[in-house]
Formats: structure tokens, sequence, C-alpha cells
């Protein structure tokens, strides 16, 4: 099983919600938090308005110190939708209930011309 088989798999097991949504979210002032988990360098050339950075190599290890409360609605995303997939299914297999990955990440949410910090 190579990584894009591998994250195939996990979507399947995990929620998934557009940049739309996000946006639908942010406008809407729901409560939610938006978990950015793309490496340092990554996260230091910009970040979505509002996210907060947990990096995807240690997420597990600190979502608790950003997030004690595992009903807490939490939407990650990366560069493209792939790691905050693999993400979210760890943190479901914590006993974190509201985890979503936003597909298309990053990458996708500049090419709509999303706000940005």
């Amino acid at each position: 099983m190579n990584f894009h088989e591998l994250c195939a798999e996990v979507k399947k097991e995990i929620k998934e919600c557009t940049i739309d949504d996000v946006k639908k979210m942010h406008a809407d002032k729901e409560d939610f938090v938006l978990v950015d988990t793309r490496e340092d360098n990554e996260f230091a050339q910009g970040k979505i308005k509002g996210a907060i950075h947990i990096g995807r190599g240690i997420i597990e290890r600190d979502i608790h110190l950003h997030i004690p409360d595992k009903n807490k609605k939490i939407v990650l995303y990366c560069g493209g939708g792939f790691r905050s997939a693999l993400a979210a299914h760890n943190l479901q297999k914590m006993g974190y209930t509201n985890v979503i990955s936003m597909d298309g990440g990053w990458r996708g949410w500049n090419e709509s011309l999303g706000d940005i910090e």
C-alpha cells in the first residue's frame, strides 16, 4: 500500500468538508477550532485566518494541550487534504468525536481566494 492508497482508505472512515463549508462556518460564526497541520516552514508562509498550528508530526501528542474537549468541533487542514485526513483518523481513534478534514487544503483555500493571515 502506498501513501495515496492509505489516504483513500482513511478517507472512507472520516468526515470531510469542502472549502466552501469552512467559509460558511466562518461566516455563520460557528463554534469550531481550525487547525493547520502543515509543517512549521509551510505555516510560516501563511495560514487560514483564525487557524491555530499543530503540525502533523506532533498533533497526536499535543492535541489535548490545545483542545482538551474531545467533543469540540475541529476542522483540520494541510497542504492538500491528505495529511489532515490521516490526522483526523488518528484523533478519532483517540476519542475525538467531531473531527473533520478539509478537502483541498491550503492550496485549494488560496485558489478560492479565502481569507489568509
